[in-house]
């Protein structure tokens, strides 16, 4: 039985949270691991090909102490981009700028009106991006059918 997918009916707002989906990756992007651990760099390239399979660790965040469970790949983009300093948000487009900012922050949830703030972009802008029909980077609202 083929499996269906269920799309959501309810539309974004500007206080609708949104993330990267890594589950999006891995089902849209046969090369998410590459992609991803290109974003290292070269200090991470070792590590990486002595990574065997799916590996999971924990991910505590600094300011809520909550442990989340993640892949290899998340926890190192997550670790890295938390710990050098500098701009995350410095991307070549505003889909870039968006993605690191939630590499930056550890992947916590943030508003389309958050974003805005943090680029110093228009939130409406934002929100048209990342609500349309096109998924990018995995970018993606965090509905309630998400949480299921």
């Amino acid at each position: 039985m083929a499996k269906v997918k269920h799309i959501s009916l309810v539309k974004p707002t500007l206080e609708t949270p949104f993330h990267i989906d890594f589950s999006w990756w891995r089902q849209n992007d046969q090369e998410w691991s590459v992609y991803l651990g290109s974003l290292l760099g070269p200090e991470y390239a070792q590590t990486l090909s002595e990574v065997k399979g799916d590996e999971i660790l924990d991910l505590v965040d600094p300011q809520t102490a909550e442990v989340k469970r993640v892949d290899v790949i998340q926890y190192f983009l997550a670790t890295h981009f938390a710990d050098n300093e500098g701009d995350a948000e410095e991307g070549s487009s505003l889909v870039e700028s968006i993605f690191r900012v939630f590499l930056k922050n550890g992947n916590s949830p943030l508003s389309s009106r958050q974003l805005g703030e943090t680029l110093e972009r228009p939130p409406n802008t934002i929100l048209k991006m990342l609500s349309g029909d096109r998924v990018y980077r995995g970018l993606r609202p965090i509905l309630q059918q998400d949480e299921k």
